[in-house]
C-alpha cells in the first residue's frame, strides 16, 4: 500500500474546484461565531488548518438559513441576511492565501432547535412530533412555511458565493429539517411530501432545485447526510443510498458528506459523534456503501483520528474525501507534518469529547490537549525562540509539567524535569485505567516523545527537593506536582478508599460497595464501571441531580450506558455525611437534598471522589527562596506578557505554580496554565 503522503496527498477536481489534498475538516460548531458572523477568533481557527496543509476546511456546521432556525444562542453563524457576506470574503482571503478551500454548512434546524431563544418563533417541521433532545413540539408546516423556507436556503447559497467561498453543503444529518422531511419517524404526513420515499425527498429536491437555480451549475453544492439512522422506524441504509443516487442523479449535488446515526436523543447523539469508547472509523462501511452507487465525490467523517485510518480509506476507495475534524483540533498542522515526513510530531486525537461537549454546555470547543486551538490570537501552535536562553526546572511529570517542559525547550531554553515516580502521566495514568478511558493515555505518549526529541533532561523516579532543585541553578522553577484525594471532612472519612486506591490496585473492590461521588466528574462513575467490571455490587450515590452531571453529552450517555449494563444502582441527591463501622462492615449515612431525612447503607466497601487538594508542600518550601514568592502576575500571563522580573534582594529563581498543584480543575486546565506561562519566558 502507499505511504499516506502519497495517497492523501493527490489532489481532488470538484467542477472547477481543485482541492489540493484529500483531507478535510467537516463543518462543525465551535461556538466561536459573533454576532452571527464569523468573525477574527473564527477566522484563525481555520487559516491554522489552511497554514498546516489542509485541502479543505468547512465551517459553520448548523449556519442559519433562516429567522425561525436561531444562530445567535449557540454563537453560530446566521446566512440569513446580506450582513454576512463581508465577513465570508474576508474569511476567504485568509484561508485561500495558504492554498487551502473554503466551504460552509448551510441549515435549517427545524425541530432541532428551542423556540424560547432569540426571535422566540415557534419551531417548524415536516409533522408536529415532539423532538427528545430539545424537548419542543414544532408547528407542522404549511404550504407558505415551505416556499419561504426554500427561498431563504437559496439566498443563503447566493451570498455563500458572493462571499467567495469555494461552495456550501446543505446538512441532512443529525436531525435537520431536510431529514426530518425524510425519515418515516418524523414525517407522517399525508400531502405530497409525505408517505413514499419519493414524496418525502420532494422537499430536499425542491430545495436544491431552488439553490442551483441562485447559483448555477458551476458552483460546488453538497449534501451532507447519514448513511443509516440507525433508529427504528427511521432511514436504513437502503433509504440513504436511494436518496444519494437520486439527488446524484438529478445533478443537484457536487459531493455527497456521510455520517452514521442521528442525534435525535442523547444516546444517539453520543453515537454519531463517537469518542474513545468506539473503534476508529466505526461508519465508514456507510460511506463506502454509497460510495459503490453514486457517481460524485463521497466525504465521510467520524473518529478518523489517524493519517494511516485516512489513506486506508482513500486508497480503498471507500471514500474520496477523508475528514479528520477533531484530529485537527488536536492539531492543525498535521498535514504539514505529513508533508515534511514529521509523523512521529502529530499530536493524535485521543476521542476525549472535550472538544464537543463543552459546546452542548454553552461553552467554546477547546481541546483536552492543545491549548492553542481556538486562541490562534493569542496563543501560538509552534513556539519562537526566547531571545534569550535559560535554565528551567520543572517539577511533575503530568500534563501540565510535561507541556510545561515542551513549550520551555521549544523556546530554547535548558530544562530539567523531575518526576517521583518511575513514569510520567500523573492523574492521567490513574485515569486511564478505568475501562473504555485508556486512550487518555495518548496525551502522555505525546509529551513525553517531544520532551524527549527536544532534549528535555528527564528524571523519573527522582523526587524533588528544595536543595535538589537548586542545585540544577535554575533561572526558573515550575511546580507542576498536581493534587491528592480529597478524602472528605465529614465524620469517618478515614474509613472510606479513594476512586485513585482502587484503580492502582491499593484497594481490591469486593463485595457490596457504595461509590460516592462528590464531583459528577468522570472519575466516579469510571471506578464504579471499573469495580463492577471485577464483581463488586455497586451502588453510586451523589448530590446532583443525575450521576456524573459535569460530563458532556458524549460522554455521559456512554457512562450511563455502562452503569445500566453492569446493574450499578444510581441514586441522587443524596450526600454522604457521615461513615461509621458496623463489625468489619461499613454504614454511610446519606441524606437527602431536599427533604433532608437521612438513610443508610450497610456495606462491605464505600469508596468516595472528592476531588483533590494541592500538593504544595515543596512550594511552601521554596517560595520564600523565590525572587517573586511564587506570584502570578495576573494581567501580564492573560495580556501574553513576560512575568515581571523582581528582586528580593540575595537574588534567587523566579517560581510558579500550575495545574492541581494550585486547585484541582481538570488537564485542559494544567495544560493551558503551563503554555500561556511559558510561552512568554
Amino acid at each position: 500500500m502507499p505511504s499516506p503522503a502519497e495517497t492523501l496527498l493527490r489532489p481532488l477536481q470538484i467542477k472547477r474546484l481543485t482541492i489540493r489534498n484529500r483531507v478535510m475538516s467537516t463543518s462543525h460548531a465551535p461556538g466561536y461565531g459573533s454576532d452571527g458572523k464569523p468573525k477574527e477568533r473564527y477566522q484563525l481557527y481555520h487559516e491554522e488548518k489552511a497554514r498546516g496543509g489542509i485541502g479543505l476546511t468547512m465551517f459553520g456546521g448548523s449556519s442559519s438559513v433562516a429567522v425561525d432556525s436561531p444562530a445567535a444562542p449557540w454563537n453560530q453563524i446566521s446566512v440569513a441576511d446580506d450582513s454576512v457576506i463581508p465577513f465570508f470574503r474576508e474569511f476567504a482571503e485568509r484561508v485561500h492565501r495558504h492554498g487551502a478551500a473554503l466551504m460552509i454548512q448551510l441549515t435549517h434546524m427545524g425541530r432541532r432547535t428551542r423556540w424560547d431563544t432569540e426571535n422566540w418563533l415557534p419551531t417548524l417541521s415536516a409533522s408536529p412530533a415532539r423532538e427528545p433532545a430539545h424537548r419542543n413540539t414544532p408547528k407542522e408546516m404549511e404550504d407558505f412555511d415551505v416556499r419561504r423556507v426554500i427561498a431563504a436556503f437559496a439566498a443563503a447559497a447566493r451570498r455563500c458565493k458572493l462571499g467567495g467561498l469555494d461552495g456550501c453543503e446543505l446538512s441532512a444529518a443529525h436531525g435537520h429539517l431536510l431529514d426530518q422531511f425524510w425519515s418515516p419517524s418524523v414525517n407522517t404526513r399525508t400531502d405530497k411530501y409525505g408517505g413514499s420515499l419519493e414524496n418525502r425527498m420532494r422537499f430536499g429536491i425542491e430545495v436544491f432545485e431552488a439553490v442551483r437555480a441562485e447559483v448555477g451549475d458551476d458552483y460546488v453544492v453538497g449534501l451532507r447526510m447519514s448513511g443509516d439512522e440507525l433508529l427504528e422506524g427511521g432511514l436504513t441504509h437502503e433509504d440513504c443510498v436511494a436518496i444519494a443516487r437520486t439527488y446524484a442523479e438529478r445533478g443537484l449535488i457536487d459531493f455527497v458528506n456521510i455520517l452514521g446515526g442521528q442525534a435525535r436523543d442523547h444516546m444517539a447523539h453520543a453515537v454519531s459523534l463517537p469518542n474513545m469508547a468506539f473503534p476508529v472509523a466505526p461508519f465508514l462501511a456507510l460511506a463506502s456503501g454509497i460510495k459503490r452507487e453514486v457517481g460524485i465525490p463521497v466525504f465521510h467523517a467520524q473518529r478518523v483520528t489517524d493519517l494511516a485510518t485516512a489513506a486506508r480509506a482513500v486508497e480503498e476507495g471507500h471514500v474520496d474525501m477523508v475528514a479528520m475534524t477533531r484530529a485537527h483540533i488536536a492539531d492543525p498542522h498535521l498535514v504539514r507534518k505529513m508533508m515534511e515526513g514529521r509523523l512521529d510530531e502529530v499530536r493524535q486525537c485521543v476521542g476525549a469529547g472535550y472538544c464537543i461537549d463543552r459546546i452542548y454546555t454553552g461553552g467554546d470547543a477547546l481541546c483536552i490537549q492543545n491549548a492553542a486551538t481556538g486562541r490562534e490570537a493569542t496563543m501560538p501552535h509552534v513556539h519562537p525562540k526566547a531571545p534569550r536562553r535559560r535554565r528551567v526546572v520543572v517539577v511533575g511529570g503530568g500534563p501540565g509539567g510535561l507541556e510545561a517542559a515542551r513549550v520551555c525547550a521549544e523556546r530554547g531554553h535548558e530544562v530539567v524535569l523531575f518526576e517521583k515516580a518511575a513514569a510520567a502521566g500523573g492523574q492521567i495514568a490513574i485515569a486511564a485505567k478505568a475501562t473504555w478511558r485508556e486512550a487518555l493515555t495518548g496525551i502522555t505518549r505525546w509529551l513525553v516523545q517531544r520532551v524527549t526529541a527536544l532534549g528535555v533532561d528527564l528524571r523519573l523516579g527522582v523526587e524533588a527537593t528544595r536543595e535538589l532543585i537548586e542545585a540544577q541553578a535554575p533561572d526558573v522553577v515550575i511546580l507542576a506536582t498536581g493534587g491528592r484525594p480529597d478524602r472528605g471532612a465529614f465524620p469517618g472519612a478515614d474509613l472510606a478508599a479513594t476512586t485513585w486506591e482502587v484503580l492502582t490496585g491499593t484497594v481490591e473492590p469486593t463485595g457490596t460497595v457504595l461509590m460516592y461521588d462528590g464531583t459528577g466528574l468522570h472519575h466516579a462513575a469510571s471506578c464504579a464501571e471499573f469495580m463492577a467490571r471485577r464483581g463488586a455490587l455497586v451502588e453510586i450515590a451523589t448530590p446532583d441531580r443525575m450521576v456524573a452531571e459535569e460530563v458532556g453529552t458524549t460522554n455521559q450517555p456512554i457512562h450511563l450506558r455502562e452503569l445500566y449494563r453492569l446493574g450499578v444502582i444510581m441514586t441522587t441527591n443524596q450526600r454522604l455525611i457521615e461513615i461509621y463501622p458496623e463489625g468489619n462492615r461499613r454504614v454511610a449515612v446519606l441524606r437527602n437534598e431536599y427533604t433532608h431525612e437521612e438513610e443508610e447503607r450497610l456495606v462491605d466497601q464505600i469508596v468516595v471522589e472528592l476531588g483533590t487538594l494541592p500538593n504544595d508542600a515543596l512550594y511552601f518550601d521554596v517560595k520564600e527562596h523565590s525572587l517573586n514568592r511564587g506570584e502570578i502576575d495576573l494581567d501580564c500571563l492573560i495580556a501574553g506578557r513576560p512575568q515581571p522580573v523582581q528582586a528580593n534582594g540575595h537574588g534567587g529563581y523566579a517560581l510558579y505554580r500550575i495545574g492541581d498543584a494550585v486547585s484541582g480543575r481538570n488537564i485542559h486546565a494544567a495544560i493551558y496554565d503551563a503554555a500561556r506561562l511559558c510561552r512568554d519566558i
